[in-house]
């Protein structure tokens, strides 16, 4: 079963948030947007890959997504990690187009799509690092010594995979999608008994959940953009119109006149991605750009946020949930 799901990682969510609060003209746009589709097509490699998983047995295997765990003085971080009480499979996902030629002289993946080719690292050399970091990982956390198995999947199906005539031994590692389920079969009755009980999977699976740390980047920094750089004012969904104006209770945008009440939660979301993950009431007023200091508490009140201070000083913990995609409660 899936203990733990793919959902969009964050860094995609704050790179689209940036896109969408940047000016037009801004010298960083283009190698944001590059950045965000090479992103993009990884997790669309990932999702397919989820759905090739989806034939497995719930019963016997345990799936957990995006796991990134501290190591030493950094963290290693796996796409995928597939458990049974046999081995575990370490699942590292590609989504490429073109020609993927896997040289093994300068241990690099070159790319070549549309006449152009890219060197990209050999995912081959990361698996094996992730393998070695896991196995010491397990030692260090009192978990028995479980056979360990590494796949790089490319997840396109159309990607053509070329090594040199010598590499005899890359089809053991770099896989196409539709490969792997047989694959795992392979490996499944290649092992006759089991390395260790359901109880012990559970603890590690308990183990991982918890020291998993997710990655939240300073895109500002990354790309040296400054607070000042950040558009304010809420953004109409249909025509990307900003700043909405509000009338009455409601965002009114006077380009395509679409109207909507809670148009400021996505601008709040767009704020804890790029500014912060608590807001005051003054603070809120400007990034909305409005002036009512009873509006914005209203505002602030209505998505049951949990707050630390009283009165003027108030902050408000931007913690949303499913609901807040929706509608906030009335108050």
């Amino acid at each position: 079963m899936i203990e733990k799901e793919r959902t969009i990682p964050r860094i995609i969510l704050i790179l689209q948030a940036l896109l969408r609060r940047l000016s037009s003209q801004h010298s960083k746009r283009t190698v944001i947007s590059e950045e965000l589709g090479k992103r993009m097509a990884g997790f669309k490699g990932e999702e397919a890959l989820d759905f090739t998983l989806s034939f497995l047995d719930p019963k016997k295997y345990s799936i957990l997504n995006d796991l990134r765990i501290p190591y030493k003085t950094n963290f290693f971080q796996i796409d995928t990690l597939l458990i049974t009480t046999k081995f575990i499979l370490i699942i590292e996902v590609k989504y490429l187009s073109g020609t993927a030629f896997f040289d093994p002289i300068f241990n690099q993946l070159i790319q070549t799509k549309n006449g152009k080719e890219l060197a990209l690292p050999d995912p081959t050399l990361q698996v094996k690092r992730q393998k070695g970091q896991l196995e010491d990982w397990l030692i260090k956390n009192g978990f028995p010594n479980i056979p360990i198995y590494t796949y790089v999947v490319m997840s396109n199906d159309r990607m053509i995979i070329k090594t040199s005539p010598e590499n005899k031994t890359l089809n053991r590692i770099v896989i196409h999608r539709h490969s792997l389920l047989n694959k795992i079969v392979e490996i499944e009755e290649a092992i006759l008994k089991e390395s260790t009980s359901q109880k012990d999977i559970k603890k590690l699976i308990r183990t991982f959940k918890k020291q998993h740390t997710e990655f939240n980047p300073s895109v500002k920094e990354r790309y040296n953009i400054s607070e000042r750089d950040i558009l304010k004012g809420v953004i109409c969904e249909c025509c990307n119109f900003r700043p909405l104006t509000r009338k009455h209770g409601t965002w009114i945008c006077s380009k395509c006149d679409h109207k909507d009440r809670f148009s400021h939660i996505h601008t709040l979301k767009d704020y804890k991605l790029l500014i912060g993950p608590t807001i005051k009431n003054a603070e809120l007023r400007s990034f909305l750009e409005i002036h009512s200091s009873y509006v914005a508490k209203r505002l602030l009140q209505s998505l049951n946020l949990p707050t630390t201070g009283t009165k003027k000083g108030t902050t408000y913990i931007l913690s949303f949930n499913k609901n807040h995609s929706n509608k906030p409660t009335n108050k």
